[in-house]
């Protein structure tokens, strides 16, 4: 496997790109790239492929078809422009030979493997975009095979979540091709995908009996905000409402791109990597703004020329190279493909202004960013000095309901950004706030509750919780352990610049056993072990090229440390944590308070000072004179 500097054969243009020199040309260059690359491993009619990694819970012959029609997807962008007839005739034989019942790569069919349902709507819309070439190129025979085993949607059962926009982008192809489609349950779908709508442009994947779900990741762009868009270029359905909505998603999402291309690490199905940029091609093709086409190709380009240099062909499980544990039970081999949403802008024609205008910079490359989202619960602030992203989630778990769960990697934290990731291997250290037993085990966060969410500052509220007993059997869903509950934990974040001041407040009985608060910061990755010190009640993680976390206690936490671990961070081999302690056991209704500080280059931030009351009122008073106010008052 190798990556790939993005510059073969592609001149970059540093007129019209300034600030990536990249241009369509390139764009075309790695599709074609990562299409070739899939070619060894497809079957010998390549109606399946097969990419080496790990088989999924669905079967061999199930990943065979999901890394035909994720490489399909991205063909299917690539042909919107082009007559490639060889691309086309590629795919055309996997076609028929898949949907041939005789054939020993024939495709499982939706009522014998649900994953087929998935890889439906990624058929779909790739025949959509390049019917000129493929679909209207086909037999009959072949075309008639599609539109039966594609109609195995109708009647079919789906999990109440984005992929119900999987049943609907399937029904709408079949009508447009004079198949058979099911009205009711279109009219049913888009009623139920429209409920979960909360506002500023942001969705939750399904509720699951929740009244205010909190299932927010990248999914809101990849999924929920990408679809509908589709649907109704496919349907001729008004798009204005979906139109109105995905700019007002982008509005925020902007800024979750790093300029220097790692968007964000928050979530599931990580390993999709730049398919984050589905909503920002969305936004192109549909003309939503708020990106004009320079700034959204100079977004764009970065991302996927930061993939590009660091991930492998084929492009295996993990957010560069290999990674396992980032990997869920659904995922086979061929996952990563769903890459290929990030293509979307290749349905737009050469001439277009997002191809032809000159890039415009990222907002963060013009001045530092703090922006509030109220709906995930997130405080994002993007430094200019060094480019990075942070969030912190007082909103976002992913829960199904208020029932006690464990954290996991993707949403429990308090802390991520676009250059760190969490550990995968169930440890609570990163971006946490635990209170540790007399046993040495941290407490789990999920469910939160959040609490408010203004200007710079965020504040949630979660019940600690311990696993008891021996863990359940690995399942998918996952199934739940009962739980030793504790104390009320209220937590706030103040976010300014590379500093967050986090404030900490337990309420409630301790049953006088000795807790000790730990609150760890950003983990720093590399591929060697990273430099650490402490020093008193600082910790601090330094990579060579400058990225840094450090942690200090501001008030009541005078102890610091740092650990350690290999094979648990997507970013790197090796990776540590900046932490700080108690030195005492923790006391009910007492105030804490550390700054977690993540930044690059050798520029230091200075950090505030806090003072508490013991009612719960907290002031952060910043080394520029400004001011924070946070209500730490428990729940009553």
């Amino acid at each position: 496997m190798q990556t790939w500097d993005g510059r073969a054969g592609v001149t970059p243009d540093r007129g019209l790109s300034p600030y990536t020199g990249w241009t369509r040309a390139h764009w075309e260059a790695v599709a074609d790239r990562t299409l070739a690359a899939v070619r060894p491993y497809a079957s010998p009619a390549h109606a399946l492929i097969a990419p080496p990694g790990p088989v999924s819970a669905s079967g061999k012959q199930s990943d065979g078809l999901e890394g035909f029609a994720r490489t399909f997807l991205t063909a299917g962008f690539r042909l919107a422009q082009s007559n490639d007839g060889g691309l086309a005739g590629w795919y055309a034989e996997g076609l028929a030979a898949g949907t041939d019942p005789h054939s020993p790569e024939r495709w499982p069919r939706m009522t014998e493997v649900n994953q087929a349902k998935v890889e439906a709507a990624s058929i779909a819309l790739a025949l959509h975009e390049s019917r000129h070439v493929l679909w209207d190129a086909l037999d009959d025979g072949v075309r008639a095979r599609l539109v039966d085993w594609l109609a195995d949607v109708i009647g079919q059962p789906y999990p109440q979540c984005n992929w119900l926009w999987f049943q609907n982008v399937v029904l709408a192809f079949l009508r447009s091709v004079g198949g058979p489609t099911s009205d009711g349950e279109l009219e049913r779908n888009l009623a139920t995908l429209d409920s979960w709508y909360i506002a500023d442009g942001w969705y939750t994947d399904g509720v699951e009996g929740r009244a205010t779900a909190r299932k927010f990741d990248w999914y809101a762009g990849w999924a929920m905000n990408f679809y509908p868009l589709w649907y109704c270029r496919m349907t001729g359905a008004s798009s204005a409402t979906h139109r109105d909505r995905l700019r007002a998603y982008l509005e925020q999402a902007q800024h979750l791109y790093a300029p220097d291309g790692p968007p964000l690490h928050q979530g599931r199905s990580m390993t999709y990597r730049y398919a984050a940029l589905a909503p920002v091609w969305a936004g192109a093709v549909f003309d939503t703004g708020p990106l004009s086409p320079g700034r959204t190709r100079r977004l764009a380009s970065g991302v996927l020329k930061h993939f590009a240099a660091r991930t492998p062909e084929p492009q295996p499980i993990g957010w560069y190279g290999e990674f396992d544990p980032i990997r869920q039970p659904y995922s086979g081999a061929g996952s990563p493909y769903w890459s290929g949403k990030a293509f979307a802008g290749l349905v737009l024609p050469a001439d277009h202004p997002v191809w032809t205008d000159v890039e415009e910079p990222l907002a963060v490359e013009e001045s530092d960013v703090a922006v509030t989202l109220p709906v995930p619960g997130w405080l994002v602030s993007a430094t200019r000095a060094d480019g990075v992203v942070r969030v912190v989630n007082h909103g976002a778990d992913h829960a199904a309901d208020e029932t006690l769960a464990t954290d996991v990697p993707g949403y429990s934290r308090h802390a991520y950004s676009t250059h760190t990731g969490p550990w995968y291997d169930g440890s609570l250290v990163d971006g946490h706030v635990a209170l540790i037993d007399a046993a040495g085990n941290a407490s789990h966060r999920r469910p939160l509750r959040p609490v408010g969410i203004r200007g710079r500052v965020a504040v949630s509220r979660h019940r600690a919780h311990w696993p008891v007993g021996e863990p359940p059997a690995v399942t998918w869903p996952p199934r739940q352990p009962e739980f030793r509950a504790g104390p009320w934990v209220t937590t706030a974040s103040v976010l300014r610049g590379a500093v967050e001041v986090r404030l900490v407040r337990v309420d409630g009985s301790l049953d006088g056993e000795p807790f000790t608060l730990r609150i760890g910061g950003h983990a720093i990755a590399a591929a060697e072990p990273p430099p650490t010190t402490v020093d008193g009640a600082t910790a601090r993680v330094r990579r060579p090229d400058g990225l840094t976390a450090f942690v200090t206690g501001i008030q009541n936490l005078p102890v610091a440390g740092v650990v350690a671990r290999d094979g648990v961070d997507a970013f790197g081999v090796h990776s540590a944590v900046p932490y700080v302690t108690t030195a005492e056991p923790v006391r009910s209704g007492h105030v804490y308070a550390a700054a977690c500080v993540l930044y690059g280059g050798s520029d230091e931030p200075r950090l505030p000072d806090v003072t508490a009351t013991p009612d719960g009122a907290v002031v952060v008073n910043w080394p520029d004179g400004a001011e924070d106010a946070v209500d730490l008052t428990p729940e009553r």
